[in-house]
């Protein structure tokens, strides 16, 4: 009997019908496995992953294989957006012990949930050395019966490896740092960074390319230094035009793909993750601030219109990600070949069109499909625009790659932070709106009543709460977007919110030793507790939490050495591996330059306190804002409790924040 029918992740819900005796991640499974004295096989992935579709149409669905594990094997499915405690914990030893990861990942466990093989995707038949899926349950499960004790003391010594390898982590004293050391570290965090940048086709690093969002967002504030700032903003503008301009940004629709499975950005991974797309609107956001330039605003404004139609739930929060396939078929809903566009934009223009977005007869991407590229402006822009709309329309008809509406809090907060900072520095209040509603429905679903009041739910589906616990980053995420929303609006409700989450995960994630675990002190016993500082495809919960504290101590001057102390604590990892692995710290960088940069504040006061705000959020210095009560209209800006005189000149708070050139007309526009 398969047990997932009930379950609220769609990726479960995907593999109800599997003749595959699915378990979910639950104490029964490992009390079935010990009566049965058989291994368990744990399969971990997510619903918009491709391979994920790939091993379950091959294998799982395949009623020979799906015998013999039932036979010999407990099976247990994880949606490791559900479970992120999990994944991590399965993920470092199927890293230690085979030199990678990715997902689907294929892990064998025994009783106590020790790992001794593991896994990713296994093909249906041998394949470059590699066995078939079937051939390696045969292996498992016969020295499984044969040869148990050796399988047994292998787990506990894959377990005793990787406590040791997180038992402490090198740590400097943030604290002694003076001006000099600190722009040592990030400096050479900047240099270390143009070790590994690509020249020719922008970002970090070899094919396959991620979106280096974190990384970006420190090198745009770097971009202000005096010694290391031109080289700053050239690999970061360098690298936002490429993906901007490439395949792994939507032309027509908007919003970015997971990730280039080539160097030049060309070919994306189709899925889109609610996570990377909210880091991007607020990386191109903050680009814009700092440059102007007009291909950041579109960019901005194309993937909040995505973000609206495409990924909002009914209950106004926002879906974890769409599918990579549509029919069966990795980004059929994208791809286009000459003909096709022909008959969206008519025959008269189809060359022009197919000429201005790189699609060509041979194809760039499989079976003589292309990518959509804008490499270059289109010299006759309403054109352009025309043929957007005719593509946009024709490829409406097509049939839809799948929505996962699982709302997760941790995404929610990035994307409340995003749209609340673009509303606020773009003009747009519809956008922070939107942030409002986001926000509204966590708060009234993820959070419980009564003794849970304290609690958060990791997801929710059809506004109903899941049964996994909040983990670091959906406090640390969520704390910052409602932080943000009381920057843009002035509601002390968010500001209030906001501190109530960190306090709590100060509370509940604290490892004792200046850093943080990843679950919470009274979450659910796994083999080892998961504890890590280094960011991936989206900050790491003890880095969000870092930059939290600081931005934290700027608003709270009755706590302010004491918020501050917590976050130079938690960066105590980074300026070590600024110098040695920037890229694994971007959000640490980030945090650590706003330590030596502040902390900045603008209080602001009045009925038109809105404005000033909003000119203090076009600083590219990034201030804290602090709303205040008052009759009179003043901003006054303050750093290291020192505090300017007061002015009621929006351009006179311009000046004094630096902002660039290009946004002096504008703030003529606003006085």
């Amino acid at each position: 009997m398969n047990r997932l029918g009930q379950s609220a992740s769609p990726y479960l819900l995907q593999h109800a019908e599997n003749p595959v005796d699915w378990w979910e991640w639950t104490p029964e499974s490992f009390v079935e496995a010990r009566k049965r004295d058989v291994p368990i096989f744990l399969s971990i992935g997510y619903s918009a992953c491709h391979w994920c579709h790939v091993m379950a149409h091959e294998s799982f669905e395949d009623p020979v294989v799906a015998k013999f594990l039932n036979e010999h094997f407990v099976n247990i499915k994880v949606d490791r957006e559900e479970r992120p405690d999990i994944d991590s914990i399965y993920m470092e030893a199927t890293v230690a012990m085979t030199g990678h990861g990715g997902w689907p990942m294929s892990v064998f466990l025994d009783h106590e949930g020790r790992p001794f093989y593991t896994g990713t995707y296994f093909p249906p038949t041998p394949h470059h050395g590699m066995p078939s899926f079937g051939q390696l349950l045969a292996s498992i499960s016969d020295t499984w019966v044969q040869r148990k004790p050796e399988i047994l003391q292998a787990g506990e010594r894959i377990i005793t490896a990787l406590e040791s390898r997180s038992e402490g982590f090198d740590s400097t004293d943030v604290s002694i740092l003076n001006k000099d050391q600190y722009g040592e570290y990030l400096r050479g965090a900047v240099t270390g960074l143009q070790q590994s940048f690509d020249q020719e086709n922008a970002g970090f690093g070899r094919a396959p390319k991620f979106p280096p969002s974190m990384v970006l967002e420190f090198l745009l504030r770097m971009a202000l230094d005096s010694e290391v700032g031109e080289q700053a903003k050239r690999m970061a503008s360098a690298t936002l035009e490429a993906m901007a301009r490439g395949g792994i940004y939507d032309q027509i629709g908007g919003g970015f793909a997971r990730y280039s499975v080539d160097k030049a950005w060309v070919v994306p991974h189709f899925e889109k993750m609610l996570y990377d797309n909210a880091l991007l609107i607020r990386v191109y956001t903050h680009w814009w601030r700092l440059t102007g330039n007009p291909l950041a605003e579109r960019v901005v404004r194309e993937s909040i219109e995505f973000l609206l139609r495409e990924m909002r739930t009914p209950q106004g929060a926002f879906a974890s990600a769409l599918d990579a396939d549509s029919e069966g078929v990795e980004g059929k809903f994208y791809a286009w070949t000459p003909s096709e566009v022909a008959e969206a934009v008519g025959e008269e223009f189809a060359d022009a069109a197919c000429e201005l977005f790189e699609v060509t007869q041979s194809g760039t991407f499989e079976h003589g499909n292309s990518t959509l590229q804008l490499l270059t402006d289109p010299q006759d822009p309403d054109s352009w625009s025309e043929f957007r709309t005719l593509l946009f329309t024709e490829r409406s008809k097509r049939i839809r790659p799948g929505q996962d509406d699982k709302v997760v809090a941790s995404w929610n907060g990035l994307a409340i932070s995003a749209l609340a900072e673009a509303g606020t520095i773009f003009g747009k209040p519809e956008w922070i709106q939107a942030a409002e509603a986001a926000a509204d429905c966590v708060i009234s679903v993820h959070f419980g009543a009564g003794e849970r009041a304290r609690s958060m739910s990791r997801t929710s589906r059809n506004g109903v709460p899941g049964k996994n616990s909040g983990v670091l980053d959906d406090y640390a995420n969520m704390s910052e977007g409602l932080l943000t929303l009381y920057e843009a609006t002035g509601e002390p409700e968010w500001l209030s919110l906001a501190r109530s989450l960190l306090d709590t995960a100060l509370e509940g994630f604290d490892d004792g030793e200046g850093g943080f675990f990843d679950t919470a002190i009274d979450a659910e016993k796994l083999i080892r507790r998961p504890r890590d500082f280094a960011d991936n495809a989206e900050p790491s919960g003890w880095l969000a939490m870092a930059n939290l504290l600081v931005r934290f101590s700027a608003l709270a001057p009755s706590d302010y050495l004491q918020l501050r102390t917590r976050a130079e604590q938690a960066l105590g990892v980074v300026p070590k591996f600024a110098l040695s692995s920037p890229r694994s710290v971007g959000w640490g960088l980030v945090a650590l330059w706003s330590l030596a940069q502040g902390p900045w504040e603008v209080e602001v006061s009045g009925p038109e306190s809105a404005l000033f705000a909003r000119i203090a959020m076009l600083s590219p210095k990034c201030p804290d804002i602090r709303w205040s009560e008052g009759v009179a209209n003043h901003a006054q800006v303050c750093r290291f409790t020192i505090c300017e005189l007061p002015t009621n000149s929006p351009v006179e708070l311009a000046k004094f924040l630096s902002l660039g050139a290009h946004l002096h007309h504008l703030i003529s526009t606003l006085e």
